[in-house]
């Protein structure tokens, strides 16, 4: 039996991997669980993973899979699936798609900066097979692969494929395509503030870049990933 702030936090994970593809980040559980400090965090970490509940992936920062529930959230049959997927490294993370009736193959529409801005690419340089289970019923998808290390305390790493729904709106908080000044386009956390835009890394190491809202447009919004070794 899970204690309270244990299925809280199962909840949370559970949760933001079905809206996102990636797991929060320890400062995020805090802040959702209104704990003082990680440690606590932690702990209730290596609960979940004792019991069985998740899974922590080794060698990579913060990367969390979760392979069960209990009856309070759906149990085994919630429909849940992790949506990290992973694959063996070939000469590109997307070139030979695989045929898959249980998947759908998506264009690669190029490279996303996960750092600086970089100019936006609108052709199609591959296709990748994703699992229909990470796509919403609605909207049409295309994948990008990543290139930099600003969004990787959001479990998204240079390489990584990521898959994207279509959309031109997003909610504070979603990670977004954002098409900056009508040609560079970049993978952030979107955030609207009056008449401003905010695009946030996750990594201390990029600063939140600010831009009047006329001179940022959504493009998608992240709902999976696809990691390749």
């Amino acid at each position: 039996m899970l204690t309270k702030k244990q299925l809280q936090l199962l909840e949370f994970i559970h949760k933001r991997l079905q809206k996102d593809g990636v797991p929060p980040s320890f400062d995020e559980m805090k802040i959702a669980l209104d704990l003082r400090s990680k440690s606590g965090i932690h702990r209730l970490i290596t609960a979940l993973e004792e019991r069985g509940f998740i899974r922590r992936l080794a060698h990579r920062a913060r990367a969390i899979e979760v392979i069960r529930l209990p009856d309070s959230l759906g149990g085994l049959d919630s429909g849940f699936q992790p949506q990290v997927i992973e694959g063996g490294r070939s000469e590109a993370p997307s070139l030979k798609p695989t045929r898959d009736s249980g998947a759908t193959e998506l264009a690669v529409m190029g490279r996303i900066a996960a750092g600086v801005p970089i100019e936006a690419i609108s052709q199609a340089s591959a296709h990748v097979a994703v699992p229909n289970a990470m796509l919403s019923s609605s909207g049409q998808h295309y994948a990008l692969e990543v290139r930099g290390d600003s969004m990787i305390d959001a479990g998204i790493n240079d390489g990584d494929v990521v898959v994207i729904r279509e959309t031109g709106s997003a909610d504070n908080g979603d990670i977004v395509v954002a098409l900056v000044e009508g040609h560079e386009a970049t993978l952030k956390r979107y955030f609207r503030k009056g008449s401003q835009i905010e695009l946030e890394a996750a990594n201390p190491a990029y600063p939140t870049r600010i831009y009047p809202e006329g001179m940022v447009q959504v493009q998608g919004r992240l709902v999976g990933l696809i990691r390749t070794y």
